[in-house]
């Protein structure tokens, strides 16, 4: 990565933090955010495909399921 001279600078008069640590950690967060981004989508898509349950069916399902 290329980090601008004049950061770079202000980066070297604060020799007690760990920016590597600090470029991992907003990286990894960046990524599990984008991870919930496109789940999110998968589930709006899975949703918008799926067919609405009439009243009382998921009642029967579970009922039909605790039977068994």
């Amino acid at each position: 990565m290329r980090i601008p001279e004049d950061l770079k600078q202000e980066m070297k008069k604060r020799p007690d933090i760990n920016w590597s640590e600090i470029v991992r950690e907003a990286i990894k967060k960046k990524i599990e955010s984008q991870k919930r981004v496109e789940a999110t989508r998968k589930i709006d898509e899975i949703k918008r495909r799926m067919k609405p349950v009439d009243k009382g069916q998921l009642d029967k399902w579970l009922r039909e399921d605790r039977e068994r």
